[in-house]
């Protein structure tokens, strides 16, 4: 009777808590009650993956013959095949859709029809995400953030990648594996292992500019909504009359950067690993449209004649009053997704994915993204990528047919070779398309005088640069000889005082690590003694033996395989 009153009481709860009477509920927690209230009665009759319904004796399958009930094959055999393989990078995120709107005339520098005529709105579909952590990891780390945005253009689907800094960590696409993995987790431990970090930075040292952002208060943006997000290439554009010019585009957060501090971005994330993405998800819901001003940094090839650096480097900033700045509209996203899976999880950004007006960056890591992407893609979520929902352009006629589902209508009966003489899709002759193309020689040199300025000039102030070599000092503490010692060689080379300052506060925060281990560690077991136990020391208690057999598996192990 006790278990009735119970369960009757809770009913009554649920059901007097569907009006937010006295309740105040965040707009991410209460998606299914609004749910309730814009579909009063049930959407409709439950069926069977093959359109048939369900009898409501199907819904239990205890004592019943499982493999004739075909709601239980159903659900099954979909469980075990519902997830598609996690991203390598950028796997934890979320998306939003929205529209990029046209401000100021940019026509004197593109002719690509997404960014011509003022007022014009195109649709677009956002993804936001954290760049290193797996799908359950925290939002809060201290690395790049991502957001990617696929224009759905009148002349296809435009693709536009951006980092939460402006620099990136190398130049030659060859160098993606080996970085991601020594950014990634330790092959044997399954940690994110520092020295394999610093060992990579050290003995290439194009990285390091890009470190020193992450490690700065740049590292930590208060939320997807308030960073600014930069594709780091620098994008040829052409105009109607053929002209080119070289632009580096930035998104500005009209919401105003605000960044965390380390231990900021910890209490928040004791309490809350998803806190970008509820931060998103709400302000959406509740109309504070998060926005972004696009601009663009210009040069002519006038101008690039004239510099005494590389322009199309990946890894440095333009120098200032070598460029000139021009805006041309706002991203604004206005509509959360109904479906993470089928809009987000699913959805692919492609920087290859371009658009006439915009021949692309002309550096040899873009031409590396370029097959790279596509072959990611593929694997990840099946060749047909682009006939899936969230990733379709407004238009398409192809020669390409087949393959795995997803397929439409696979262009019906359509010619499906060409040329032919049957009216199948033509192609067209691109009349501003520039006859001349620049090509980009690029050297292996690091030139370390970014990092410099970026130390001295960008941290604008003594407490910023402070946070900056704590965090430093913090990621350093661990990192082992030789790689520690090659460290300190390079930020001596870089500047002697952050060098001179970096060594101090290395020794503090080794000093604090040793002093929380001993803290937190278990007692110290007797050397003697391969295992603690109150029983006394087991059968083998000599170090030597207990190498020996360690050693005997590692033998069996390998003649098994």
């Amino acid at each position: 009777m006790k278990t009735i009153l119970v369960y009757l009481l809770f009913v009554i709860i649920y059901v007097r808590s569907d009006d937010y009477v006295n309740v105040t509920y965040q707009p991410a927690q209460r998606q299914l009650l609004d749910f309730k209230k814009e579909h009063p009665h049930p959407i409709g009759l439950w069926t069977k993956n093959a359109g048939d319904p369900v009898d409501i004796r199907d819904t239990i399958s205890i004592n019943s013959d499982q493999f004739n009930n075909q709601l239980f094959i159903d659900n099954f055999s979909t469980l075990d095949g519902e997830r598609i393989p996690e991203r390598v990078v950028h796997a934890k995120g979320t998306g939003a859709f929205g529209y990029f709107e046209v401000k100021h005339d940019v026509s004197k520098y593109t002719y690509a029809d997404v960014f011509n005529g003022v007022g014009k709105k195109t649709p677009v579909v956002v993804r936001l995400s954290s760049a290193l952590q797996n799908i359950g990891g925290t939002d809060l780390g201290r690395e790049p953030r991502g957001l990617s945005i696929k224009f759905y253009t009148q002349e296809g689907n435009l693709d536009i990648l951006c980092l939460s800094v402006p620099v990136y960590l190398y130049r030659d696409p060859l160098s993606f594996l080996d970085i991601v993995h020594a950014l990634k987790r330790n092959p044997q431990t399954n940690l994110v292992d520092f020295t394999s970090l610093y060992d990579k930075v050290t003995l290439k040292p194009t990285a390091i500019l890009f470190l020193f952002w992450l490690l700065s208060d740049f590292g930590i943006p208060d939320g997807y909504r308030k960073m600014d997000a930069f594709p780091i290439h620098t994008f040829e554009l052409a105009n109607k009359h053929g002209e080119t010019h070289y632009v580096r585009f930035n998104f500005r957060t009209e919401q105003g950067f605000s960044p965390l501090t380390t231990p900021q971005a910890a209490a928040i994330q004791a309490v809350d690993l998803d806190y970008f993405t509820r931060d998103l998800y709400n302000a959406i819901d509740l109309g504070d449209y998060p926005a972004w001003k696009l601009e663009m940094d210009v040069m002519t090839p006038h101008d690039i004649q004239k510099l005494d650096y590389d322009p199309f480097d990946v890894s440095r900033l333009w120098k200032n009053g070598t460029f000139f700045t021009v805006p041309i509209g706002r991203l604004v996203l206005n509509k959360n997704v109904e479906n993470q899976f089928r809009d987000v999880e699913q959805a692919v950004y492609n920087p290859g994915h371009l658009v006439p007006g915009i021949p692309g960056p002309v550096d040899f890591l873009f031409r590396g993204r370029r097959s790279n992407y596509r072959d990611t893609q593929n694997y990840r979520v099946g060749r047909n990528n682009n006939k899936i929902l969230v990733n379709m352009p407004l238009y398409e006629k192809t020669y390409v047919r087949d393959g795995r589902p997803p397929t439409r209508l696979n262009m019906k009966n359509a010619p499906n070779y060409f040329p032919n003489s049957f009216h199948g899709p033509a192609p067209y002759v691109d009349e501003h398309r520039p006859w001349k193309k620049l090509q980009v020689l690029e050297s292996n040199a690091v030139d370390l005088e970014p990092a410099w300025y970026f130390y001295n000039y960008i941290l604008e102030d003594e407490a910023h640069r402070q946070r900056f070599i704590t965090n430093l000092a913090v990621t350093l503490a661990p990192v082992t000889p030789p790689v520690i010692q090659r460290v300190f060689k390079m930020l001596h080379l870089i500047d002697e005082d952050l060098a001179k300052r970096a060594r101090a506060a290395y020794e503090v925060a080794v000093a604090a690590a040793a002093a929380q281990q001993a803290a937190t560690s278990l007692p110290p077991v007797n050397p003697k003694r391969n295992y603690p136990t109150a029983d006394g020391p087991p059968k083998h208690n000599d170090t030597k033996s207990v190498y020996r057999l360690g050693i005997h598996h590692e033998h069996v192990f390998m003649d098994h395989h």
